[in-house]
């Protein structure tokens, strides 16, 4: 692991900027997706609302990959590539943006449900946004990495809920990907102290079944091993001294 960075306050601005632009970006096509739409559409439109806030959709491009959001469905886990594929009445449907402005990242993840869902996909959902929120409430200066990845894995689990061991939330800043690695596992106390200052994708991946993953030949679609329902939420996520701030708060 490389040296983690403390962001200067005109940096923080910036990162602010820049998660408030990804965050509306989110919340609108949360709001869009319905039965019968394609994931193309909801990647063109998540493409045009960047692009208005003259922001870019910074994993256009990234290692070669093609789309300005990833879209995810069912079992995939992350990194769903926008495609012909109608969403449909019952569906997960995992919305990742990511923008840069002025040179800066905003990174987030959104689970939503098409329709009416059965009850184990309504409790993912719910616990998926626990666990969240309970890895953020680690985010202080004086915690440790470990012990936002234990939060995480306690709240999934306890509701019968496996955690993605094979990826990962990660720093972010003038770069989409920064260090630390953020692991949704781990033991309270561990890993590199938290200081005021460091900016942190945090994102839990929970599934019905076991955290085992695999990637399709597409070389971007991550699956549960399993086929079993998955959910992706993300906040990029301020340290301080006190409460942490979410820059993408939708």
């Amino acid at each position: 692991m490389g040296s983690i960075k403390i962001k200067a306050d005109d940096e923080i601005e910036k990162l602010r900027v820049a998660g408030k632009i990804t965050a509306a970006v989110l919340a609108e096509l949360a709001g869009t997706a319905r039965a019968g739409m394609t994931t193309a559409e909801l990647d063109a439109l998540g493409e045009r609302l960047i692009r208005a806030q003259g922001a870019e959709p910074v994993f256009l491009g990234y290692r070669g990959y093609r789309h300005a959001t990833c879209i995810s469905v069912n079992h995939e886990v992350v990194h769903g590539i926008p495609g012909e594929r109608r969403l449909a009445e019952g569906d997960l449907v995992s919305i990742d943006v990511g923008v840069k402005k002025d040179g800066y990242c905003g990174d987030s993840a959104l689970t939503v449900p098409i329709g009416q869902i059965s009850g184990r996909a309504a409790k993912l959902l719910r616990t998926a946004r626990q666990a969240l929120q309970a890895g953020i409430k680690q985010a202080r200066a004086g915690r440790h990495l470990g012990d936002i990845g234990a939060a995480v894995q306690q709240t999934a689990e306890k509701q019968g809920f496996s955690v993605v061991r094979d990826l990962y939330g990660h720093g972010i800043g003038r770069e989409l990907h920064e260090d630390p690695l953020i692991p949704n596992y781990g033991r309270p106390g561990e890993g590199p102290e938290l200081k005021a200052g460091m900016v942190l994708a945090i994102e839990p991946m929970l599934n019905v079944g076991g955290w085992r993953i695999r990637t399709l030949p597409d070389g971007w679609t991550v699956v549960t091993e399993d086929g079993s329902l998955s959910c992706h939420i993300e906040h990029t996520v301020l340290v301080t001294e006190r409460d942490p701030e979410i820059l993408t708060k939708w």
